[in-house]
């Protein structure tokens, strides 16, 4: 499972680091300089969360924030699983 929501497919963006030195033109100074390039990436920031399926199985899935806060999911209640167990212990015992 690689670093990306599950949903909107959202990944890392690759991208450069720039350092700068000097004044800027338009500030009165002889211009910026380039002194070093870095690579780097911006995460998403994804979350594990418990969700309900339409089944009614709980899964626990990688999601982005974003989706989360639009309400996108039902989450599940904590201790769901261990009252279906014992549901289920009820019914086959009867």
């Amino acid at each position: 499972m690689a670093f990306s929501c599950e949903f909107s497919g959202k990944k890392p963006i690759y991208g450069n680091k720039i350092v700068r030195r000097g004044k800027a033109k338009r500030k009165g100074g002889i211009g910026q300089h380039v002194t070093g390039i870095t690579k780097r990436r911006w995460k998403p920031n994804l979350q594990k969360i418990r969700v309900i399926d339409e089944n009614g199985r709980v899964h626990r899935i990688r999601v982005c924030a974003r989706y989360i806060r639009a309400g996108k999911f039902t989450k599940a209640p904590k201790g769901i699983q261990k009252m279906r167990l014992q549901q289920l212990k009820k019914s086959q015992s009867s």
